[in-house]
């Protein structure tokens, strides 16, 4: 067991965890600490916990310092000079005709490293650019592509329901996204429907999804054959959320399907949900980061 606190370096970002060197911390506290791009002030997104060695990734590094407010007036001082930034490297890009979209700029606390993120449609030749933005910032260059998912995290907005991005206000870290999620919460494979602004799968798809798979568990499919009080059918449709089944009955195929709890069902034989070979095809890139 060790002693550690949780950082974060951007809102509503992955939190890591780093040595207090015997400081008691609050949430919302500041601290300098040093990590892979360099020396960064984060927030203390989690305050002094005791947790098992097996959830720590050797070697926890400890915490430079608390930060003070001279180093507060710094990251602001930083943010102004990343505005600056984008607009300068937005001009360098346009003068070097690469097909490229700026998404951010992000100083590290040092000064040492400015970080350019963008996205793009395939790989850019983007050494000419970096040679120019290192002649012009004199300091290192790291031009790092990313995701559409990212790109939706770091800039934010409003989803198809009209809130703000989950991934904006609280979701840390992605999660996978299936296609068959979908299929197995009934929801019409249109692409439309089933992705979000960033056009990959709504990450929400993820919430209920363990509600589901009890469910399914539970619920003969559509296609199962089942014995009802009228006897044997096949079910033709189901919802999950009521528990209401439509039975086609052997006895009268061509009359109107019945509607039955599932409670007053037994089950036969089990129908599968497949989504087709055309339909995973046609939404494969749904399903991409």
């Amino acid at each position: 067991m060790a002693f550690v606190i949780g950082v974060r370096f951007r809102d509503v970002g992955k939190i890591y965890y780093f040595d207090p060197d015997g400081e008691e911390l609050n949430k919302g506290d500041h601290v300098i600490v040093e990590t892979s791009r360099g020396v960064e002030c984060g927030e203390v997104a989690m305050a002094n916990r005791l947790i098992p060695d097996e959830e720590i990734v050797n070697p926890l590094k400890k915490m430079i310092r608390k930060a003070t407010p001279e180093d507060i007036v710094r990251v602001e001082e930083n943010k102004e000079k990343e505005k600056k930034a984008f607009e300068i490297c937005l001009q360098k890009i346009s003068e070097h005709k690469l097909k490229m979209k700026l998404i951010n700029v992000e100083y590290t606390f040092d000064n040492n490293k400015i970080l350019f993120y963008f996205t793009a449609d395939g790989r850019v030749d983007f050494r000419e650019l970096v040679k120019d933005l290192a002649y012009v910032f004199r300091t290192r260059i790291e031009l790092r592509q990313i995701g559409v998912r990212d790109e939706a995290k770091m800039l934010g907005g409003l989803g198809i329901c009209g809130r703000p991005f989950c991934c904006k206000t609280f979701l840390g870290d992605f999660q996978p996204v299936s296609i068959k999620m979908a299929k197995e919460q009934g929801m019409s494979l249109n692409p439309v429907k089933i992705s979000g602004t960033c056009g990959r799968l709504m990450c929400c798809l993820k919430y209920e999804q363990e509600a589901y798979t009890d469910l399914l568990k539970r619920t003969p499919k559509i296609g199962a054959f089942v014995n009802t009080p009228d006897g044997k059918g096949n079910v033709v449709d189901v919802n999950l959320i009521t528990g209401k089944l439509s039975v086609s009955l052997n006895k009268s195929p061509d009359a109107a399907p019945h509607t039955y709890n599932v409670s007053d069902v037994t089950l036969i034989k089990d129908g599968q949900i497949k989504v087709d070979r055309a339909e995973m095809e046609k939404l494969k890139k749904l399903e991409k980061n």
